[in-house]
């Protein structure tokens, strides 16, 4: 009775605050143009990758650019960890802000954050594509495929002072403010933090089988829980990987058309939230399942 007590009070006292999110697929520099977004909607509050971030500050959470496997990383960006999203939560509610921006590849991953931090649902999604140009988007994929380069919004002070090990480089923007004469007072000065997670080497996502079978088996229950993997081949080339998924499902299963949105969904899923390559997933049933007491 206590607890749910405690919970109905962080809930009403995180009723006054308004989310927003920045949605796009993981490399496309969400990151980089987080700022100067906050700027835009009186924002200075982000919460990206693990992290919660107040003006050039880290107040509270884990990076996930820390983490040694990606699925690690996936974790830890979507607050899977009670310790790093109940300290995160506490420390929002402490802050009583006004206004959050909260940073995912999906409408599904902030949604999710979201609701792991006790913050309302987003009132307002904004896609990637809206703030930056095609040329853009395509230069920081490129970048984060060749160079496994990743951007923090905080200034280089800062994560050297909290992850030194994965620091790069620092990068400053200057923007003009919207009113004012031409003078340097009208300009504002962004630094943001180039970082190379520990999973990330030489440019190229490191994933191990085990980490993609992980990976593989989130999102098939994801899509649909009933449906159960019996085995799961891996195999990587130059190519990219090659996935085979035998499974079992129940009976009543439209075949055709389920298995083909399932196969849909773990490829976009896992080509989205990882970067890497994808060259074939096949999907064999096993068995159609007779569910107990349907017989």
């Amino acid at each position: 009775m206590f607890r749910m007590r405690r919970f109905q009070n962080i809930l009403l006292i995180l009723k006054g605050i308004t989310t927003y999110a920045l949605v796009g697929e993981s490399g496309t520099g969400k990151s980089f143009r987080a700022k100067l977004l906050a700027q835009k909607y009186g924002i200075n509050v982000i919460i990206d990758d693990g992290l919660l971030i107040q003006q050039d500050k880290i107040i509270a959470g884990h990076s996930a650019k820390r983490e040694k496997t990606y699925m690690g990383a996936v974790r830890t960006a979507l607050f899977d960890d009670k310790q790093q999203r109940d300290q995160v939560a506490k420390t929002l509610q402490k802050m009583k802000v006004k206004k959050v921006l909260i940073l995912g590849t999906s409408d599904k991953m902030v949604q999710k954050i979201a609701m792991r931090l006790q913050l309302p649902a987003p009132a307002k999604i904004i896609k990637i594509e809206e703030i930056a140009t095609k040329e853009e988007i395509e230069q920081a994929r490129r970048t984060r495929a060749i160079e496994g380069k990743h951007v923090i919004p905080v200034p280089a002070v800062e994560i050297k002072r909290k992850y030194p090990r994965i620091f790069y480089n620092a990068v400053r923007v200057f923007r003009k403010n919207r009113a004012g004469l031409n003078t340097a007072k009208t300009f504002k000065l962004y630094e943001k933090s180039v970082v190379r997670p520990e999973f990330s080497r030489k440019g190229g996502i490191l994933i191990s089988e085990e980490a993609l079978s992980q990976a593989v088996n989130l999102y098939v229950n994801e899509y649909d829980h009933q449906v159960i993997i019996k085995k799961l081949t891996i195999k990587a080339s130059a190519q990219g990987y090659r996935i085979v998924i035998t499974i079992d499902v129940p009976f009543g299963t439209q075949l055709t058309g389920k298995i083909h949105n399932l196969q849909e969904y773990v490829v976009d899923s896992i080509e989205r939230d990882t970067g890497i390559l994808l060259e074939e997933v096949s999907i064999i049933i096993d068995k159609i399942r007779q569910e107990e007491g349907k017989k």
